[in-house]
C-alpha cells in the first residue's frame, strides 16, 4: 500500500474553523456494513443504538498546553506540551529562531519560567517553576489543530473539549465526543445503551504527516493510555449478551485494539504505538463514531480498515459533495464493521 492510495481532494471552505452553535448540530454520515449511505442529523445516532449496547468513550481533557514566552537572551519561543511527566516538568516541542542549550531559561508572564534539562529525540525536556497544570490554567492556550488557521478564543477552552473529559493530559481533542451533550448522553442511558470510558492523552503526533511512500514503513507516534478492567468487563458482558461495542473515536478504537493485543480484552495502562491500517483484523470494535480525517493520514487509514478502503473513499467523495464539514469541529461519520474489509486492500 501505498500512501497515494490515501489521498483526496478537499476544498479549503469544507474545514470547519468554528463549532457548530451547538454541540450536536452537526451532520452524521452513516454507512453500513454493505456500504450503503444515510444523512442525518448527529442526534439521529439515536437511531443506531440499541438497548445492551455499549458505547465508549475517552475521558482525556485537553490541557492549554501551547505558551508563549522568552529566552533569557530576548528571543521569542513558543512551546508546545506533549507530554507531563512530573508536577512540574514535561516534554514538550519548541519553536524559536535557535534551539534553547540545556540550562536554558524561559520565561513567561506572570513570573513563571522553564529551564531547560536535556532532550528525548525530538522534544525538549523542561522542568517549571510552578506546578504545571496550575501554570497553565492561567498563562496557556488551547492547543487548536494546525488547520484551525486562527487564535485560539476562550470559547474553545469549552467546545475544543468533551463535556466529560476529566483526565488531564491530552494536547488534542478526541474530537468524535465533541457533538455529544449531557442531555444526548442520557438519552443514550434511556434507551438501554451503556457508557464506558478509557484513557489516551492524545498526542501533537496525531497531526504528523505520514513521510514514507511505503505505509508499512511507519513509525507511529507513542501514546499513553488506560483500559480499565471494569472497561473490559463492560465490554465482555456487552459481547455476551449480543450487543454492539461503539468506539467514539479513533482514540477508543486504538485503546480498545491495544488491550486485545492478545486476542482477549485485559487491563492495559502505558503506551502504545499500534498502527491500523487495511488488512487489520479487529477484535472487539462494532461500530465507529468518528470525524473526517486528512488526507494521507494514519487515521483514514484506520477508519478504511474498518470500513474497507473502498467503500471508506467513495463515502469521502460523496462527503464533499454533499459539503459536510471536515475535520476537529467538523461533522460526523458512523460506521459498521465491514467483514471483508480485510481483503479490501488497495492495490494497483
Amino acid at each position: 500500500m501505498r500512501l497515494e492510495h490515501f489521498r483526496f481532494d478537499l476544498p479549503d471552505e469544507l474545514i470547519a474553523r468554528q463549532p457548530t452553535a451547538d454541540r450536536r448540530g452537526s451532520r452524521l454520515l452513516a454507512m453500513d456494513a454493505t456500504g450503503t449511505i444515510e444523512h442525518r442529523g448527529f442526534a439521529d445516532i439515536l437511531d443506531h443504538i440499541q438497548a445492551g449496547d455499549l458505547l465508549v468513550f475517552n475521558n482525556t481533557k485537553v490541557i492549554p498546553a501551547r505558551l508563549f514566552g522568552k529566552k533569557e537572551t530576548g528571543g521569542n519561543v513558543e512551546l508546545l506540551i506533549e507530554r507531563i511527566t512530573g508536577n512540574q516538568t514535561a516534554l514538550a516541542h519548541i519553536r524559536a529562531s535557535k534551539s534553547p542549550k540545556v540550562g536554558a531559561n524561559l520565561v513567561f508572564d506572570h513570573g513563571f519560567s522553564a529551564n531547560m534539562l536535556g532532550r528525548v529525540d525530538d522534544l525538549f525536556e523542561l522542568e517549571f517553576s510552578a506546578p504545571l497544570l496550575s501554570m497553565l490554567d492561567q498563562i496557556g492556550h488551547m492547543p487548536l489543530p494546525p488547520y484551525i488557521d486562527r487564535e485560539d478564543t476562550q470559547e474553545d477552552k469549552t467546545r475544543y473539549q468533551t463535556v466529560y473529559a476529566d483526565q488531564p493530559g491530552a494536547v488534542a481533542a478526541p474530537t468524535a465526543g465533541l457533538h455529544f451533550d449531557d442531555q444526548l448522553l442520557a438519552d443514550i442511558q434511556a434507551k438501554g445503551g451503556e457508557l464506558a470510558f478509557v484513557t489516551l492523552h492524545v498526542g501533537a503526533g496525531t497531526f504528523q504527516p505520514v513521510r514514507v511512500e511505503n505505509i508499512s514503513e511507519h513509525k507511529m507516534h507513542s501514546e499513553w493510555l488506560e483500559v480499565s478492567e471494569s472497561v473490559c468487563q463492560q465490554v465482555r458482558d456487552t459481547k455476551a449478551r449480543g450487543g454492539k461495542v461503539f468506539a467514539v473515536g479513533t482514540t477508543s478504537v486504538r485503546s480498545l485494539e491495544t488491550a486485545s493485543r492478545s486476542g482477549q480484552i485485559a487491563p492495559y495502562q502505558g503506551d502504545t504505538d499500534i498502527f491500523i491500517y487495511p488488512g487489520y483484523k479487529f477484535k472487539v470494535v462494532d461500530r465507529l463514531l468518528t470525524n473526517f480525517h486528512l488526507s494521507e493520514s494514519t487515521l483514514l487509514m484506520l477508519v478504511s480498515a474498518f470500513a474497507g478502503y473502498t467503500p471508506i473513499m467513495k463515502a469521502y467523495q460523496q462527503a464533499v459533495l454533499e459539503r459536510y464539514r471536515f475535520f476537529s469541529y467538523g461533522d460526523a461519520m458512523l460506521l459498521s464493521l465491514n467483514p471483508d474489509a480485510t481483503r479490501d486492500v488497495p492495490n494497483d
